[in-house]
């Protein structure tokens, strides 16, 4: 187990402690690279929820992200909305998605996104 980026989870502390929801991040992870912002978890599973309950075939699945689930300690996760994930010249999905990435999992990152105009 790698231990996670110091700065990174101080980051992450600024986001889920309401001091800032409009951090850009850049994250590459898994081999794959994202890019967005930074969202607190509270809002980024409510948000999931929403969009789970106006789908007719997943509605059954928003109440697990409305659940509470407040942890002592530092962040473990970042929560990326309005977020791409970049392959070749192009953000999928292009109005941009919700994601979930362990820091831990976090080979590399840089302030700011990347976008294709």
């Amino acid at each position: 187990m790698s231990k996670p980026d110091e700065l990174l989870v101080d980051i992450a502390y600024l986001v889920e402690s309401g001091q800032s929801n409009q951090m850009s991040l850049t994250v590459v992870t898994g081999g794959a690279v994202i890019t967005g912002r930074l969202a607190p978890e509270a809002v980024w599973r409510q948000r999931v929820s929403e969009v789970l309950t106006d789908s007719a075939h997943l509605g059954e699945f928003a109440g697990t992200f409305t659940a509470s689930t407040r942890k002592d300690g530092p962040p473990t996760h970042l929560h990326f909305h309005v977020a791409r994930i970049l392959q070749g010249a192009v953000g999928i999905p292009e109005t941009g998605g919700m994601y979930r990435v362990s820091i831990e999992d976090v080979g590399a990152w840089t302030v700011g996104d990347f976008s294709y105009h």
